[in-house]
């Protein structure tokens, strides 16, 4: 398979994987716009010369928006083959020409957000661990810093200070995202609305600057839910998922 990279030069023709209806949608729009900015940051976005969701994106973990101490690292926001094309070693060739070009720019190593066990929005651990991934440092409920050194005596990646600091988070619901996932453009708003229906406390920290990225509470700052500074869950949910989610807790 032939692997493309969005520029400044493509980026607006060409599909981004995991969005690929027209320009004009706003997962779309929300999607790019967050990628133009983090180009010239190093970021790396690397798909499949495919019509479908078969991508790597990465980072100098300097400039990622996550709360990790990786000094040197290259961090991997999101590794996603799906559908037709899994099962035919995209995954392993996606992340070798990851590690390629990591090492090409001096990287001590390769740094992904993944869990105990395998859940929506995370890494694989089996994957992470069968291509050499060890666990670096953990976060509650489940989740886990791996990390790929390309030196022995690379240092320790490790969760900032800040993750799992939500005692003086507000009773109710408090959601944390960004724009780096399309789908909470799409996601958020019908959320706001169906808890403000349901007149349920119900605030959003829309996270727009790394540095608050990486003075967040919980690991994965694309989407993270807290109630009554609890997390709930880092999946970007479903009108369905959300109704259940509410209707637990009486609301």
């Amino acid at each position: 398979m032939e692997l493309l990279k969005l520029t400044h030069e493509n980026i607006d023709k060409e599909h981004i994987c995991c969005a690929i209806s027209n320009n004009r949608d706003i997962q779309v729009i929300s999607k790019k716009n967050w990628l133009k900015d983090r180009l010239d940051e190093g970021l790396v976005f690397l798909k499949g010369n495919v019509r479908g969701k078969c991508f790597i994106e990465y980072i100098p973990a300097e400039y990622a928006w996550a709360p990790i101490w990786a000094e040197g690292y290259m961090y991997i926001n999101c590794l996603w083959v799906s559908g037709q094309f899994k099962g035919h070693g995209y995954s392993n060739l996606l992340l070798d020409a990851c590690t390629c070009d990591s090492k090409s720019k001096g990287k001590k190593g390769l740094v992904i957000l993944s869990s105990k066990k395998k859940t929506g929005f995370l890494s694989d651990p089996k994957y992470m661990g069968y291509k050499g991934f060890q666990t670096a440092d953990t976060a509650e409920p489940y989740f886990e810093l791996m990390y790929l050194p390309f030196e022995e005596d690379a240092s320790f990646p490790r969760f900032r200070d800040s993750v799992g600091r939500q005692k003086d988070m507000p009773e109710g619901f408090v959601m944390y995202y960004t724009n780096q996932c399309p789908f909470t453009a799409r996601y958020v708003p019908i959320l706001e609305e169906m808890a403000k229906a349901r007149n349920a406390v119900f605030q959003t920290v829309h996270i727009q600057t790394r540095e608050d990225a990486q003075g967040c509470p919980s690991p994965f700052t694309t989407f993270s839910l807290f109630y009554d500074g609890q997390f709930v869950t880092h999946e970007i949910l479903s009108e369905k998922k959300f109704d259940k989610i509410l209707a637990d807790i009486g609301v």
